[in-house]
């Protein structure tokens, strides 16, 4: 089995003179530093994250996207930000001067996305889902074969913290004779992990399975809202559309492939009754390391919970991203497999992720289900209000950590989004 590619970074007892990253329940220690991008006077820049500040990466030269550049810029960045590191007072103050609050920086997107792809990799959230539609039949034929996804619209992703407005589309009630044209009463948050392509590949060329991580520059969090009644009525035959292409929200820090070794796991053990993956999808290493452990919760806070300073409420929570069926190394690797060009930056997102349990799911539309043929469930807020799907004024809060015994707590920062009402 390979092991993971731990270095001196990954030292548990590493320690920064900006303290706010020595503070055990920060998202960004000094052994995360995940990169972002800051609007500024003079345009976009990239930095990172430390504590509760933002660090400019302008005096650090120009870091690329490879595994090495990455590598060595992380080097750099623990060398002076690091406590103990053998850093002058000049040195150190050069750094604090491109240091700023996290809470004062315009956060854009963390990569300058061009082209967005959507998969089905949760095998729970599959069969969930297939279960309210085909109860005899969860799972169509394909699942265990290839990983399933499909291509969104770049267009419309946005910042975490961007307002969300909801959606018009045409629907079709069940007892209705025909359809009608307006506001989405069925809106849906999906907790997804994304990938963002470092690397790409030429047009015409596949990339192995083998070389795939090294077309990965980090990890992120994505909800892909969706409008499920919309996505009901247009997806047969073709799949999703206007249910879907409306609002993507990306969370604003890229967790390099590097912070996140100490938290690779094997994929996914599939039975023996399932199908082995076809041999440009199966690789030793990543079965034995291709997985990442990562603990996944959604948040809500209602208007009313806004204005009464009630704090938002828990609705899931799971280390279910370690139970997907397809790898991202499988799901970026079936992508390029028919010469599809990918781009740095490109955004691949996990699709839904959820868990086994009730408390685990990754949407409203699973969460409130009550099974084949029952109403729904709502959830009880602390204000008594109650939800089956979003409400105007309601804000939606994905977050992801890290966590082993031996190494550092890390974390993803917040991937937030709040429901506008609906164009008049």
């Amino acid at each position: 089995m390979p092991a993971p590619l731990l270095d001196a970074t990954h030292d548990l007892t590493l320690r920064s003179w900006v303290e706010s990253a020595n503070e055990p329940a920060t998202d960004f220690p000094l052994q995360n530093l995940p990169l972002g991008i800051v609007n500024g006077a003079n345009g976009p820049r990239p930095v990172v994250a430390i504590g509760d500040s933002i660090l400019d990466l302008a005096p650090f030269g120009p870091a690329g996207t490879d595994r090495s550049a990455l590598r060595a810029l992380r080097a750099k960045l623990v060398q002076a930000l690091g406590a103990d590191a053998p850093t002058t007072p000049a040195e150190r103050a050069e750094t604090r001067r491109h240091l700023s609050p996290i809470k004062d920086a315009d956060l854009a997107l963390p990569a300058a996305i061009a082209n967005y792809t959507d998969f089905y990799a949760s095998i729970h959230h599959a069969t969930t889902v297939g279960a309210m539609f085909r109860p005899d039949n969860p799972l169509l034929p394909n699942y265990k074969h290839v990983p399933i996804g499909y291509h969104g619209r770049a267009s419309s992703i946005v910042a975490s913290g961007t307002a969300v407005r909801r959606p018009l589309g045409q629907t079709k009630a069940d007892d209705a004779a025909a359809p009608s044209f307006g506001p989405c009463k069925m809106l849906d948050y999906e907790l997804e992990v994304g990938v963002i392509v470092s690397n790409g590949n030429a047009l015409g060329t596949p990339i192995a399975i083998a070389q795939a991580r090294d077309h990965i520059l980090g990890l992120c969090l994505v909800n892909d809202w969706s409008a499920r009644d919309m996505q009901k009525w247009e997806y047969q035959p073709l799949g999703p559309f206007l249910a879907k292409n409306f609002a993507t929200t990306v969370s604003p820090f890229i967790v390099t492939l590097d912070a996140l070794e100490p938290f690779r796991c094997p994929a996914l053990p599939r039975p023996a009754t399932d199908p082995q993956p076809l041999p440009y999808l199966l690789d030793p290493d990543d079965q034995a390391l291709g997985g990442f452990d990562l603990t996944l919760e959604v948040h809500l806070q209602s208007a009313d919970m806004t204005r009464r300073g009630i704090p938002p409420v828990r609705l899931s929570s799971g280390r279910t991203f370690k139970e997907m069926y397809w790898t991202l190394a499988q799901i970026l690797t079936h992508h390029a497999s028919n010469g599809c060009n990918l781009r740095p930056g490109d955004l691949l997102a996990s699709g839904t992720v959820s868990g086994h349990g009730a408390t685990e799911r990754g949407c409203l539309l699973e969460l409130t289900w009550g099974g084949a043929g029952q109403p729904r469930r709502p959830i009880t807020l602390p204000t008594g209000e109650t939800r089956t799907f979003l409400a105007d004024g309601d804000t939606v809060i994905l977050k992801a950590r890290c966590e082993r015994d031996g190494f550092r707590t890390i974390g993803f920062g917040e991937c937030r989004g709040t429901i506008t009402p609906a164009p008049a």
